[in-house]
């Protein structure tokens, strides 16, 4: 019997001359999926000087190593590219249906290159047993992403899936998503690879949609599927008797704890507490399953975290899924919105345009701190998203283009963020650690680059927390577990090593995630950065919070270089959650 991964291919998609290749998967990566394997393809194929938008910026869709596996929570998808965002590189991950079902069929991902002479057409990637095809998807031009995945499904067997992108990424705005489709079977496209404008670079290739068929094809499963068997049973045991709880009502739960940190910004962080918190506690969903229906669920096959809310109206009606902490933040609280339904109103149209939420709520909050929207406008804040985007609207246009953009448009001085992009709701100046990860990742600000929630340290200390958390969270983003389903190193080397029917050390497993770093920061290198880009925004630097008022940003940049070369591993290292 085989292994594993003997005859997986690599779909290899030219939009210039429309053409496909599927070539065999290369034998020394086969530890890799997801965030490490879109490194290595992007530093090998794609000119980091490239524009973001043009022909030569490469696409990568790529599934977790252990996608598509029985391993709990394990079915992530990374997309990546070089971000017209930040102008470096990035990934972004998403749950859902794609990356299992691209992996039953034994691909580990699609690459995407070029560009079609023809702008007018949209292009759609068909997946399934008899092969992959480009179609003309032209009639699903401008379609928001509920209805488009609605309209494509219809045309596919139950057991398909769909990754998309909306009117957004095909006007190449910078905060651009792209959206996969949940387990449900409703199939709606509410998981997104949110981060750094990835559905922008969809979108200038003219790929409208993936659509992926895996038919019967079965799970995929190693040598000694017995071994696995009983791992399993053991660590999920273990993850709902320890870890579970955190999330057991979704990551809306953090916001009072958040509050009390100083880390629920509000107004354009112009203060790191909200007066009105409890109208945006994640509390207020639970208690409305009672009355408007919704729940918890799973967005992905297999999975034992079910931190994914389901939101409805007064009426009952679905609204979106799942309403995040983050989101909760940044369009709520970050704009001094303090109503969760008028959040899930807001969410569901980011959704549907395909939008980060995280950036288009920064970028909301810079156009209000600007006066270009009086604070708390939700109403304004919903028409500019659901008419202004796709009309061309000058702030809605902005907006969608990101918070640079609006503060660039409005001579606007606060405007957080790091490597051009937003922050995200946990704030630097109390989590100093977390800061340290959004000046010395290549990601720029993304707390799933490596967030440390811990408001006591800071100088070396803060510096070597980012940094083990990086590795950490780097190897989760490659295997496709959830940071939320949080494996230590030593619980991802018993997966690969029964996986992959190879005994494998920690060491091993840490340096998967250390060389996902080093490529990153190699190819950010190449496009340019220089330690001047580890930077934090002069806002955060110069204005405090705090209960004292007292909390800057004051890391240096020598304990930031500090996160950026290898350390011994401190005690807990092979212990520790990527959770932070």
């Amino acid at each position: 019997m085989g292994a594993v991964w003997d005859n997986d291919k690599l779909i290899r998609v030219n939009m210039t001359d429309l053409t496909i290749s599927v070539d065999d998967y290369p034998q020394e990566w086969k530890l890799l999926g997801g965030r490490a394997l879109s490194a290595k393809i992007l530093l090998q194929e794609c000119d980091p000087e490239c524009d973001p938008l043009g022909p030569d910026n490469v696409l990568t869709l790529v599934a977790g190593a252990m996608s598509g596996t029985s391993a709990p929570t394990s079915g992530r998808l990374s997309v990546g590219c070089k971000s017209p965002l930040t102008n470096g590189i990035k990934e972004a991950n998403a749950g859902g249906e794609p990356a299992a079902d691209l992996m039953k069929l034994g691909y580990r991902g699609i690459v995407v290159q070029g560009q079609p002479a023809d702008r007018d057409k949209r292009w759609g990637l068909e997946v399934d047993a008899e092969g992959v095809r480009l179609v003309d998807a032209t009639g699903y031009k401008g379609m928001w992403n509920y209805a488009s995945c609605e309209k494509l499904l219809a045309n596919y067997p139950k057991t398909a899936s769909a990754i998309s992108i909306g009117p957004a990424g095909e006007m190449m705005m910078k905060g651009a998503s792209v959206a996969c489709t949940d387990r449900d079977k409703e199939k709606r496209p509410a998981r997104h690879a949110a981060r750094g404008g990835v559905g922008a670079v969809m979108g200038s290739k003219c790929l409208k949609w993936v659509a992926i068929d895996p038919g019967k094809a079965s799970i995929r499963k190693p040598e000694d599927s017995k071994a696995l068997a009983k791992y399993i049973k053991e660590f999920s045991k273990n993850y709902l008797a320890t870890r579970h709880a955190q999330f057991a009502y979704g990551t809306s739960s953090v916001v009072p704890i958040a509050n009390m940190l100083h880390t629920f910004p509000y107004k354009n962080r112009t203060d790191g507490r909200n007066p009105e918190v409890d109208k945006l506690d994640g509390a207020r969903i639970k208690e409305s399953f009672e009355t408007h229906g919704g729940g918890m669920h799973n967005c992905m096959t297999g999975c034992i975290v079910k931190c994914s809310n389901i939101v409805h109206d007064k009426d009952g009606n679905y609204v979106t899924s799942a309403l995040e902490f983050e989101t909760l933040t940044l369009l709520g609280s970050c704009c001094a919105i303090n109503n969760w339904e008028d959040v899930a109103d807001l969410d569901r149209l980011c959704d549907e345009l395909g939008l980060d939420t995280i950036e288009t709520g920064a970028a909301i909050a810079v156009l209000m701190d600007a006066g270009g929207m009086e604070w708390g406008d939700a109403v304004g804040a919903k028409k500019l998203l659901s008419e202004g985007v796709c009309s061309g609207d000058k702030d809605a246009v902005d907006v969608a283009n990101g918070a640079v953009a609006v503060g660039s448009a409005r001579n606007h001085a606060r405007v957080p963020v790091a490597k051009g992009q937003a922050m995200p709701a946990w704030d630097p100046r109390p989590l100093l650690a977390a800061g340290i990860t959004y000046c010395s990742s290549a990601m720029g600000a993304d707390h799933t680059a490596g967030l440390v929630v811990d408001p006591a340290i800071s100088g070396e200390a803060a510096a070597i927390a980012s940094q083990e958390v990086q590795i950490i969270n780097a190897l989760c983003d490659t295997s496709g577990f959830c940071m939320f389903l949080g494996p230590t190193i030593d619980e991802h080397r018993k997966f690969y090593s029964i996986m992959f029917n190879e005994e494998l050390s920690n060491e091993q497993l840490a340096d998967i995630g250390w060389q996902c770093l080093l490529d990153e920061w190699e190819f950010n290198d190449k496009a340019g950065f220089t330690v001047e880009d580890d930077d934090m925004a002069a806002c955060l630097k110069e204005e405090p919070i705090g209960e004292n008022n007292d909390r800057v940003f004051n890391i240096s940049a020598e304990h930031i270089a500090i996160a950026k070369v290898r350390q011994s591993p401190t005690e807990n290292f092979f212990h520790a959650s990527p959770a932070g």
